[in-house]
């Protein structure tokens, strides 16, 4: 997973822009992305860690005094365009404890199987009273979890784990809390 995402670097916003291997995006695609960006906006500033930052796409929007932690040189050289940026590792957070009042992370949590799911939750709530969760939601003709194959714009493949979340039961793994966003492509909860 880790040499997936230095790979995809590069072209990790084609994603989020509907350009390239992922367009065109269905209808609703960009108009939900432009909802979830507002609502990222409007959440209250906070010194708030990005775990799996990535590019910054979604991180820049994010009110307060941000840090983006990603394991990716690559992602983070793009990040750090928008705020300070730390390399590390999102299942063993390298910061001391309560050292932020928010953990945010998007399409992060469901890339993480069982065991990874269980330490990333116990570091966020060593690092932060709150956890804002940004991931893909559960829609018509797509399994709850899957191993998929995505290609790269050099013809390279990758085998990625992937998992697909309703609100309640993204909220009910995290022990409880509150939708923030929910529609077709996204889910946003905080635990």
């Amino acid at each position: 997973m880790k040499a997936y995402y230095d790979t995809r670097a590069p072209e990790y916003d084609d994603w989020w822009l509907a350009e390239g291997l992922h367009a065109p995006a269905p209808a609703d695609w960009k108009e939900e992305r432009d909802e979830l960006i507002g609502f990222l906006r409007a959440l209250p500033p906070k010194r708030t860690l990005d775990v799996a930052c990535g590019t910054g796409f979604l991180t820049r929007h994010l009110q307060g005094d941000v840090v983006g932690l990603d394991q990716s040189p690559r992602m983070l050289e793009l990040a750090g365009r928008y705020v300070d940026v730390v390399r590390g590792d999102g299942v063993a957070l390298p910061f001391e404890d309560d050292a932020f009042e928010r953990v945010f992370t998007s399409h992060f949590y469901g890339h993480l199987e069982e065991d990874e799911r269980a330490r990333f939750l116990a570091e966020a709530e060593r690092v932060s009273v709150e956890l804002v969760v940004v991931d893909a939601a559960l829609h018509g003709g797509v399994e709850r979890a899957e191993w998929q194959e995505r290609e790269l714009k050099d013809g390279s493949r990758w085998q990625v784990y992937k998992r697909f979340f309703t609100p309640d039961g993204l909220l009910a793994e995290l022990g409880g809390g509150e939708t923030l966003f929910a529609g077709r492509w996204f889910v946003a909860v905080r635990a």
